[in-house]
């Protein structure tokens, strides 16, 4: 999840920006090291700085980015030039070329080809159809839900209203009900539907409550909110970005600021930890697997992971396919694969990721859609069939610094894309 107050992938020259210090690790550690090397323009320092935080986090761009800066500083073009094109062989770009600090990477021999490979990342891929839209530029979309009737629902980030799009618009539900921000959103066994929400800065109405965060559940049959399990920021902010519904009348949920994984009993009515935060640096898109006894997290800025929901037990992916699991947002199951939004890299693209038998390592990907013309943060999604629907264009990147839009932009899109292998 990208500009919504996490972790973001691009780290250039404003490194002390990147990340927040409340994870105390390996990684952070290393940045440090890293950001005071830049300062001090003791380039060679900043490159074992940049090894040592690749090797904390092995196959992050933002670390891999940044040794290639080191490099490149350090004058050594021909190995920046090398990490660049590591880069670009797992469907990364950071936009180098017109930036002064690599100019001297241009007169190398393989610069032309490394010119030509990043185009071809830009290059559209997909075939995907406009199934439903909505006239309202500042909507800011997140989560989507479809009904038995194919009528869609989605979530507004900015406004917090939840709307309806059938053959027409309509507002189902506004803050007013007291709730925020919509994030995440599934439908129940018995057609509620569910969604995670929050107050945060991008609300328009976000006052005192700014941390707060909450499950809801709107009753389609009465057209009011069933039920409502909060969890208020005493001592910490919370943002639930996500949520599934798994067996036992249990929700799982992730929190985006502290990197807890929560599961909730609506027997209970009550939070449990099920991971720690200091694990999860910014969970976001969570599905169960086959058995649901495994949940698969997508953490922003540390890659995919089967949590054991018994146990708790972690085990992180091993990624043996030429592709990052970093930046992934959205995440769904179609078969063995595991369906990716990813936004937190460049170009955003939606992706198909083949489990091994076992379910621990990625052994293969298919690029689903890329780099589209309807294409701006896509968000989350939903798989219906053999058929992929997700929100082409969030916008959650147009907030400036204090939180505003800029006037002008599209109305939310939702595209449906194939799944089915080509």
């Amino acid at each position: 999840m990208h500009s919504r107050n996490l972790p973001v992938l691009f780290v250039y020259l404003s490194l002390t920006a990147v990340f927040s210090d409340v994870f105390a690790d390996d990684y952070t550690d290393a940045r440090a090291e890293l950001v005071a090397a830049y300062q001090q323009a003791d380039y060679a320092a900043m490159r074992t700085a940049a090894r040592k935080a690749l090797a904390a986090r092995p196959g992050y761009p933002g670390a891999l980015f940044n040794l290639a800066l080191a490099q490149a500083l350090d004058d050594d073009p021909t190995a920046s030039l090398q990490t660049l094109r590591d880069l670009s062989s797992v469907g990364v770009d950071f936009g180098v070329a017109d930036r002064e600090e690599f100019a001297g990477l241009k007169d190398l021999l393989d610069w032309s080809e490394y010119e030509a490979a990043v185009r071809r990342l830009y290059e559209p891929i997909g075939v995907a159809e406009i199934v439903a839209t909505l006239d309202t530029d500042d909507f800011i979309p997140e989560g989507i839900a479809v009904d038995s009737d194919g009528r869609f629902y989605l979530g507004s980030i900015h406004h917090g209203d939840l709307v309806r799009i059938g053959e027409s618009a309509e507002t189902l539900s506004t803050p007013k009900n007291g709730h925020w921000s919509i994030f995440g959103m599934r439908f129940d066994e018995q057609g509620g539907l569910w969604f995670a929400s929050a107050a945060i800065p991008q609300f328009a109405e976000a006052e005192e409550d700014i941390g707060d965060s909450g499950l809801f559940r709107y009753d389609l049959a009465s057209g009011e909110l069933s039920e409502k399990a909060l969890l208020l920021s005493f001592d910490d902010a919370h943002v639930f970005g996500d949520l599934v519904l798994a067996p036992g009348d249990v929700i799982y949920t992730s929190d985006s600021l502290t990197g807890i994984l929560y599961r909730y009993s609506l027997e209970s009515a009550d939070f449990q930890v099920v991971v720690d935060r200091n694990v999860f640096v910014s969970p976001q898109g969570l599905v169960l697997d086959d058995t649901a006894q495994f949940l698969y997290v997508a953490d922003y800025v540390g890659g995919l992971y089967r949590v054991r929901l018994e146990t708790g037990e972690i085990d992180k992916v091993t990624i043996e396919a030429n592709v990052t699991d970093y930046g992934i947002d959205g995440l769904y199951r179609y078969g063995n694969e595991l369906i990716a939004i990813q936004n937190g890299i460049r170009p955003h693209r939606v992706i198909a990721l083949t489990l091994s038998d076992d379910g621990l390592s990625i052994i293969a990907v298919r690029t689903i859609a890329s780099n589209l013309d309807e294409f701006d943060e896509p968000t989350l999604g939903l798989v219906s069939g053999d058929d992929f629907y997700f929100v082409a264009n969030s916008h959650w990147n147009q907030f400036d610094a204090d939180n505003n839009l800029p006037e002008g932009l599209s109305g939310p899109i939702i595209l449906r894309v194939s799944l089915l292998p080509d």
